[in-house]
């Protein structure tokens, strides 16, 4: 999807910001599936949690402004609040 991006210079903000906070989700779980304590999986869950959180609102901004293909963009964006339930509710438990 990020390739589809036109070259206007805001578009290619919002393509980084999003490459970084999407990738940043599952480098992060994996770290806290890694952790050494059980506050350090917490630390680094609640990270992902954050970054899902800003996934979902640069795929927001890019589904306002038409920089993509609405259907392609509705089940990216549903993935990332899945992600963000599914975090809410182990980060819940901490």
């Amino acid at each position: 999807m990020i390739r589809k991006f036109t070259q206007y210079a805001e578009a290619l903000v919002l393509r980084n910001q999003l490459s970084k906070s999407g990738t940043n989700i599952g480098a992060n779980y994996r770290e806290a599936n890694r952790s050494r304590s059980t506050k350090d999986f917490s630390n680094k869950l609640k990270i992902s949690l954050a970054e899902a959180s800003e996934t979902d609102y640069w795929l927001e901004i890019i589904e306002e402004l038409g920089f993509v293909e609405s259907k392609n963009l509705k089940e990216i964006r549903n993935e990332a609040k899945e992600l963000l339930a599914l975090f809410t509710s182990i980060a819940n438990k901490f």
